[in-house]
């Protein structure tokens, strides 16, 4: 596709920074801009040591990003390490990691997104279905990943009823965590308890704060309503319901979807968070954009492998009964 980089800049990547909720306001560099002064603002050709950076990310005066853009057409990964050298170029700004100066790195071609973290030794770059909002990139600043993953090699499994290869299966899938895994497969037979192993997952990455979103996603009602019912029913170690500690919303569901005797306490997704949005709301776009994703199968044949990997692309963490390893 023949396409300037001025055009792809403006008609693509212009267009998904401004149409953000909520959105990046876009101005041009000025000498001796104030830029404690920017609330959520992209500068375009910032002023660093190493060269113009075409757009610097500032958020409630902090610049916490870097994008670099290329025209349609250019892959974007390899770009990312202009934006390193103008991240290691950069002056006054709020902190140093691995020799950059700014934390998050962005390169994209207004179709593709990469992005790096470099806080953190061994940081690697992966792709974004989209860029962060201004309040995502401050709450990705502010989170502690240090801290929750010492809670989770610190604290004990001490959810009652699982089995020891339910326990097992939650111990490799914080390992893989630790290891800054990101993608993670849960392979267990029929019956041996898949929803109330995640659920129990879930908690403790709720409890650890390594995570402060879940989206548990089936393909089925009556998946759904079962994994309703695995909330509903679990005991915390605290002695409580799940959602006495923490909000829990599901789709609509029919009577005719659970069991005899079952109830279903859990509230109902508010319409408003699809039709009315706020900051506050949790929107699919917050979900997915900086997302661990665990998958749950009753075992890995051939057809699931397929299907899985076009959910987890290639490579993804085994945590199967007794098992371990990547494929």
């Amino acid at each position: 596709m023949k396409e300037s980089e001025w055009k792809t800049r403006k008609t693509r990547i212009d267009t998904r920074l401004t149409s953000l909720h909520p959105s990046w306001t876009i101005i041009p560099y000025t000498e001796g801009i104030d830029i404690t002064k920017l609330k959520a603002h992209a500068i375009e050709e910032y002023p660093t040591a190493n060269g113009p950076a075409d757009y610097a990310l500032v958020v409630k005066g902090k610049l916490l990003g870097i994008l670099e853009a290329k025209k349609v057409g250019v892959g974007s990964q390899n770009v990312l390490e202009q934006a390193k050298r103008y991240s290691a170029g950069c002056k006054q700004t709020i902190g140093s990691w691995n020799d950059f100066n700014v934390p998050f790195l962005y390169a994209t071609n207004g179709v593709e997104i990469h992005f790096a973290d470099v806080r953190e030794d061994g940081y690697y770059s992966r792709e974004l279905l989209d860029f962060h909002t201004p309040d995502a990139m401050e709450e990705l600043f502010n989170r502690d990943y240090d801290s929750a993953r010492e809670w989770l090699t610190t604290t004990p499994n001490e959810i009652e009823r699982l089995r020891p290869y339910q326990k097992d299966a939650i111990h490799a899938f914080e390992t893989a965590l630790l290891e800054k895994k990101r993608k993670m497969m849960l392979a267990m037979a029929t019956g041996t308890g898949k929803t109330f192993t995640a659920v129990s997952m879930i908690y403790r990455l709720l409890e650890s704060r390594y995570a402060k979103r879940i989206l548990f996603l089936v393909d089925r009602r009556a998946l759904a309503a079962q994994a309703a019912q695995a909330f509903a029913a679990f005991n915390t170690p605290k002695g409580n319901k799940f959602n006495q500690e923490y909000e829990v919303f599901s789709q609509q569901f029919r009577k005719d979807d659970f069991e005899d005797g079952e109830v279903f306490d859990i509230g109902v997704l508010p319409n408003a968070y699809l039709t009315q949005p706020t900051n506050s709301h949790t929107l699919p776009g917050k979900i997915f954009l900086h997302s661990l994703m665990m998958g749950i199968s009753q075992s890995l044949p051939m057809g699931c492998r397929r299907i899985c990997g076009i959910i987890f692309p290639k490579p993804w963490t085994y945590c199967g009964i007794k098992s371990f390893r990547n494929y």
